[in-house]
């Protein structure tokens, strides 16, 4: 039987698909619960909680003794800028003790998480996924206890080459390493490619994780700026290949981390083109790529690649289960290299969870687990944008991706992001602030926000105490005035080498 989160969303969608259809209009009654309960199949209760939640959402709004009519749609939030960067970064930001705190407060159940990119527990099987990992324990017996092979188990690597094909990836078993998680496979491919010493470029803004991961490393950044709705531009990476030794490039085309930007295909074909006449291998992170809220994938650059340059991350810790850590890597010509030093990270992925995520993908629950996740993301970010437009005070902006489970938005006036992480906090609520997302420290006045939190009373609470705190950050009447974005260099460390240098 569908779950009751579903079951309602099933009903929301076909009435919001009705409006954008312009089968109901601003003004229009909508249909009665009765009659939408009966023509739908589903109880009285199920149409009323799908309702509720579009009148919380302002798409309708309940008149006594009348019923529900279709409200007028609210301007929506205009699109963040493309910030540029301070000449230095600022002292008070402390990168690594912000960080910290944020993985700590992952596991805290006192916060309302929004400061974690993450999908909601209710919406994953996690019941069926345990239930076929005690299977596994109970069948396999003492296999269950044994070191794998450094590259995975096989019946797994089969499964996700399969699953690969829906983003136009053609690659065999022989070419996949399940590593712990997608971190493990970026650490495996950096290792791979790059020395101690060596530039990387990357997306800007990314995900604080990757530029600890790069310093750690130490590898040298150079920024590239990620667009609002388009991502990053090749152009933009042609010129910084031109110019500077880059040793590795390190993107998210899909659904990036923290702006939900998604790259065009055409754009990604053309990236992979442009390293690949350098001979500079793309590290691609592509967690999010299953959790399009459109009817079609989009497309990995490790699609359109035919030199091998190309190194596949991903995992299925925001599609199944994060706490079972099973990620993959396909490395393309540098898989010995990988093995190598997955042997020495990690030695293998424990074999339980590989097993039991083996057997959920065989069975073909993966692809209806989708089909019933992606419209219920949809929903939430939907709804997360909708409370943001409410609550938030004017001038703020706010990116709408297609995809994924957060958004960027940037505070009015003198709004930072850290002093907003902070109020948050002493409120019950996470937030991520956008300085963390920037090797340079740019973007203090931008937030990153989970949309894939469990929509309610709570949420709708931890957004309006949140616009509350951006109301008391923001200096009415003094907007300070943007640069045009990205209207001078890449961003770059200083120490980055040029290539006549």
């Amino acid at each position: 039987m569908q779950p009751e989160s579903y079951r309602y969303e099933t009903v929301r969608q076909s009435v919001l698909e009705q409006i954008e259809s312009g089968g109901l209009k601003p003004g229009d009654k909508a249909p009665s619960l009765r009659r939408l309960a009966q023509r739908m199949r589903v109880s009285l209760s199920t149409v009323l909680l799908a309702y509720g939640q579009l009148e919380s959402e302002g798409v309708l709004e309940a008149r006594p003794k009348s019923g529900y009519f279709v409200r007028a749609r609210q301007k929506r939030l205009p699109l963040p800028r493309v910030k540029s960067c301070p000449d230095e970064f600022p002292e008070t930001l402390n990168r690594a003790r912000l960080i910290g705190k944020l993985l700590e407060n992952m596991a805290r159940r006192d916060l309302v998480p929004l400061g974690v990119a993450r999908t909601d527990e209710a919406l994953l099987p996690l019941a069926q996924l345990n239930r076929m990992l005690a299977q596994t324990l109970r069948d396999e017996g003492e296999r269950t206890g044994y070191y794998g092979p450094v590259p995975g188990l096989e019946s797994l690597r089969v499964q996700i080459a399969s699953h690969c094909l829906d983003a136009g990836i053609e690659c065999g078993p022989s070419g996949v390493v399940v590593t712990n998680g997608a971190m493990e496979a970026l650490h495996v491919a950096l290792r791979s490619v790059t020395r101690p010493g060596d530039t990387v470029a990357i997306a800007s803004p990314t995900y604080y994780c990757f530029l600890q991961l790069l310093e750690n490393l130490g590898l040298r950044v150079i920024e590239v700026p990620s667009r609002p709705g388009e991502g990053v531009r090749p152009a933009d990476l042609a010129l910084i290949t031109e110019r500077f030794r880059v040793a590795a490039c390190v993107l998210t085309p899909n659904f990036n981390n923290p702006d939900g930007a998604l790259t065009p295909d055409p754009a990604k074909a053309e990236i992979v083109e442009i390293l690949a006449r350098t001979g500079t291998p793309l590290i691609e992170d592509d967690v999010y790529g299953d959790l399009h809220h459109g009817p079609e994938r989009p497309r990995c650059c490790k699609s359109y690649d035919r030199e091998g340059l190309v190194l596949h991350c991903s995992s299925f810790s925001k599609s199944l289960s994060p706490g079972y850590r099973v990620g993959w890597l396909m490395p393309g010509r540098f898989l010995d290299k990988a093995l190598e030093i997955k042997a020495t990270v990690s030695v293998a992925t424990a074999t339980p969870t590989q097993m039991a995520v083996a057997e959920f993908l065989r069975q073909g629950l993966m692809h209806r687990h989708l089909k019933r996740l992606r419209p219920a993301l949809k929903s939430m970010m939907d709804n997360m944008l909708g409370l943001i437009e409410r609550h938030f005070p004017p001038g703020t902006r706010a990116t709408r991706p297609s995809g994924g489970t957060v958004c960027w938005v940037e505070l009015p006036g003198g709004g930072d992001g850290v002093e907003f992480m902070r109020l948050a906090m002493d409120a019950g609520i996470s937030a991520a602030p956008g300085a963390l997302f920037s090797s340079q420290g740019c973007f203090r006045r931008f937030v990153r926000l989970s949309a894939g939190v469990r929509q309610g009373p709570e949420l709708e609470a931890a957004v309006k105490t949140l616009g509350r705190i951006a109301w008391e950050l923001s200096d009415a009447g003094h907007e300070t005035p943007a640069s045009e974005p990205w209207e001078n260099d890449p961003i770059a460390m200083p120490e980055a080498l040029l290539k006549d240098s």
